[in-house]
């Protein structure tokens, strides 16, 4: 069946980015006339809409990471073809608070109605407006458009001849397609070396492991209570565990005037929590959007990235990127300083004055720059007042604790501090110079995706410091989050072991233990550990049979990127062209018709985990917001033949 006839495609994955392709086949379908019909093949194992993540069954104490305002699968550009159906999460929201549509649950309801724009929604709830949207999608069908949901797992793509795949199906029967969308999403992952012998060690002596998952996917009932349990980790899939081993378990939280309060079921266990830093990320301030109103980028903008494309640039990050970014961050933090702690600084015009001049680029050789801040810092800021940019992200570092009693009693400080850090909002510095690493990661999306950086600076800068720097700064919970924590510390529910904390299995015991450096005393052990950790997103460890096919038959591979010293190092997504992204075979050619969206495509871009952005009115949008959104529409305009 030729294209002349009508055009067959396949997607794969029906989670976010999934249906974000549908929407856009759709919605230029309805634009075009006269043309081939449309036949859509739609093939994941979970319901179409939600995919895997945002299945609207699981439980409501799973939050997302962003507020009611923020997300989206419906464009708003302008430039665009116009959606046949849909709406932004928060537009969604306000109309099922007038006009609930019958698919609610009792419990969307009641969510919904304590919800507002500036709150952190379920994720749960997310997956109900992602399956009403494709509902209201497919009830919307143009003329000549047909669509087959399969709720299978694809196993493998071929091509067929004539410019065809051939795509086979779990539980056998395959479907051709003239093209096909791999929007996977979050696959299965090979565990790395110390993962696997932990998890031997753990068959061997009778003990429990749960290796990284999808928080939704783990049995938590298997954590016994009343039991010391170490979790490895204190990102966002840590605060999903707790939840589930508090809360979940019948616990529940008191508002006590002036702080929170713990109030234990009697079936929690004894969360024992390591990381890295030996703290969580930092809770996100309270503000009315995405980024703070009162930071403005001023050297780190996307004026800037222009400059470097007409000057024939292809910029560096440690070079280039990060310290225009960080003198955006400097000034932030000192213009919030002055503005909200009146008498920190003696004679704020004439210090304000001095800090612009040290910051601009032109005014000193990138050299001495940060000298030149630092003189002024030394006139004008006392030691208490000034920014200590990466220990606010080591908040324990050069720190030793006599006992782990010790430790946690810092980290509760901490957590409160942050806490209400938080609550200031906008009148807080450290959270504004937050603000804008944060404001910076949208220039950063752009600057990858668009002209791409050095390979060498993406392998030491971007992914090799900054990346995990400023997810811990800017990538956080709700505050709320860091006050429960604290509250569970004081409970006694949850303990640390300190940061740089070494894992092993001691075989005389049988049981994990978990020790760090920094704190006295004998290591902290249990018969249980949980890796609060997704599965690694690298498609060379994927243990997804589809991905292993196409990596075994050559149509895929990943991308290899050149550090400084010229050694290939295997970075995590798939080699693929500029956009619309398709993959690059193991021989170098491109295979026509086969196109990627979504998560493998972390060499090519950076945050691919991202929601779309939804545009909120009378803020500046990135063009970084909904560039997922956007490549999904040029890869709906490639298999359409536009």
């Amino acid at each position: 069946m030729g294209k002349s006839q009508s055009i067959r495609t396949a997607i794969i994955g029906a989670g976010p980015r999934g249906t974000s392709v549908l929407e856009r086949l759709l919605a230029h379908s309805a634009a075009r006339t006269g043309s081939a019909a449309l036949h859509i093949e739609v093939i994941d194992p979970y319901p179409a809409g939600p995919g895997h993540v945002w299945q609207p069954d699981q439980s409501r104490l799973y939050l997302m990471n962003t507020q009611s305002f923020y997300p989206t699968v419906i464009p708003e550009d302008p430039g665009l073809a116009p959606p046949v159906a849909g709406t932004t999460f928060d537009q969604w929201r306000v109309r099922q608070q007038h006009d609930p549509q019958p698919s609610l649950t009792e419990d969307d309801c009641s969510e919904l109605a304590a919800l507002g724009s500036t709150d952190f929604p379920s994720r749960a709830l997310y997956g109900r407006y992602l399956r009403c949207i494709l509902e209201e999608l497919t009830a919307q069908l143009p003329d000549g458009v047909t669509i087959t949901f399969h709720e299978t797992s694809a196993l493998s793509v071929r091509p067929a001849g004539n410019g065809t795949f051939d795509v086979g199906l779990a539980g056998g029967g395959s479907l051709t397609a003239d093209s096909v969308v791999l929007a996977l999403g979050h696959i299965p992952s090979r565990l790395n070396p110390e993962q696997r012998e932990l998890q031997s060690s753990a068959r061997q002596l009778g003990l429990r492991y749960l290796p990284p998952s999808i928080p939704a996917d783990v049995d938590w009932s298997e954590i016994p209570a009343g039991e010391p349990v170490l979790v490895r980790g204190m990102g966002l899939n840590f605060f999903d565990a707790v939840g589930q081993l508090t809360e979940g378990r019948g616990g529940k939280f008191i508002d006590a005037g002036n702080r929170l309060e713990y109030e234990p079921s009697g079936q929690e266990p004894l969360i024992i929590a390591a990381s890295r830093r030996g703290t969580p990320y930092r809770a996100k301030a309270a503000l009315d959007g995405y980024y703070p109103a009162s930071v403005k980028l001023r050297f780190l903008t996307e004026a800037a990235l222009e400059r470097f494309a007409t000057a024939g640039i292809r910029p560096g990050f440690d070079h280039d990127l990060w310290p225009l970014l960080h003198r955006d961050t400097l000034w932030a933090y000192y213009s919030t300083l002055v503005r909200s702690q009146p008498g920190a600084v003696p004679d704020p015009s004439e210090f304000l004055a001095a800090l612009d001049d040290a910051l601009r680029p032109h005014a000193h050789s990138s050299a001495n720059w940060e000298d030149a801040v630092d003189s002024v810092l030394a006139v004008h800021v006392g030691p208490r007042h000034r920014l200590d940019l990466l220990g606010l992200a080591s908040p324990l570092a050069g720190r030793s604790f006599a006992s782990r009693a010790e430790l946690d009693a810092a980290v509760v400080d901490y957590l409160l501090d942050d806490a209400r850090r938080s609550a200031l909002g906008e009148q807080d510095p450290v959270k504004m110079a937050i603000g804008a690493l944060h404001h910076g990661r949208a220039v950063l999306k752009s600057a990858v995706a668009d002209g791409g950086i050095t390979d060498e600076s993406w392998v030491a800068g971007l992914r090799g410091w900054f990346e995990s720097f400023v997810e811990g700064l800017a990538s956080g919970p709700p505050a709320l989050r860091a006050e429960q924590l604290a509250a569970l510390a004081r409970t006694g529910v949850v303990s640390f072991v300190g940061p740089g904390p070494r894992f092993s299995v001691d075989r005389r015991t049988g049981m994990f233990t978990a020790a760090s450096p920094w704190v006295n005393g004998p290591p902290a052990a249990a018969k249980s550990m949980v890796e609060a950790l997704a599965p690694a997103n690298r498609v060379s460890a994927n243990a997804s049979p589809l991905l292993e096919q196409l990596l075994a038959d050559g149509l895929v591979r990943p991308r290899l990127m050149m550090t400084a010293e010229g050694a290939p190092v295997q970075a995590t997504g798939l080699d693929v062209t500029p956009h619309p992204y398709r993959p690059v075979a193991a021989s170098g050619a491109i295979t026509d018709g086969l196109y990627v969206l979504g998560l493998q495509l972390s060499a090519a871009q950076w945050g691919t985990a991202i929601a779309a952005e939804a545009i909120q009115p009378g803020r500046h949008a990135y063009r970084s917001g909904q560039r997922t959104l956007r490549d999904a529409d040029e890869i709906a305009q490639a298999i359409l033949g536009h």
